[in-house]
């Protein structure tokens, strides 16, 4: 194999659980919103747009993890950087959906002022809220799972899920 072809082999084995994670908790993030949203006339995203922000917010989480401040708290407690990781990723999501909410309104208003304005005069601050609340739950699920299997170890958690691998030596 080419380094090439290993090298993409493993940035794909690395973005595989993100992305699914991502594609799951954004699709029931749509299903919630449209559930929210019947009977508005709002258009909700489609599952290629929900799938395509899923691997895009699963390499961005890949790449926030290679910075120094995102894993701040290595040797303490995890509950530090459980509290850390999803602070910092739930205010970007908070943000992300707050600008793609503008980004409709701009298109309706003609323009960023405008339709920042006719967003904040309108936006149901309830259903925002509520699909925050909801990804603030995903996120914290999901940098509570990463922590674990950064300190248990990938191969320890598998074996815990779905038992030991057969001929295998079981490690305690």
């Amino acid at each position: 194999m080419s380094k090439l072809s290993e090298k993409l082999k493993e940035e794909f084995i690395a973005l595989l659980p993100p992305a699914i994670f991502f594609f799951v908790a954004l699709h029931l993030v749509a299903f919630v919103r449209a559930l929210i949203l019947k009977g508005t006339g709002i258009a909700v995203g489609t599952s290629v747009s929900v799938t395509l922000a899923a691997l895009i917010i699963a390499k961005a989480v890949l790449i926030a993890d290679l910075l120094p401040f995102i894993n701040r708290y290595p040797h303490k407690p995890l509950v530090y950087n459980v509290a850390w990781k999803t602070t910092i990723y739930f205010l970007v999501a908070a943000l992300v959906h707050y600008l793609e909410r503008l980004v409709d309104f701009w298109r309706e208003a003609g323009g960023l002022v405008a339709g920042n304005e006719k967003l904040l005069a309108e936006i149901v601050w309830p259903h925002f809220w509520a699909i925050q609340i909801f990804l603030l739950i995903l996120i914290l699920m999901y940098c509570t799972m990463r922590e674990l299997i950064r300190v248990i170890g990938e191969e320890r958690v598998r074996q815990i899920f779905f038992g030991p691998v057969p001929g295998a030596t079981v490690s305690g």
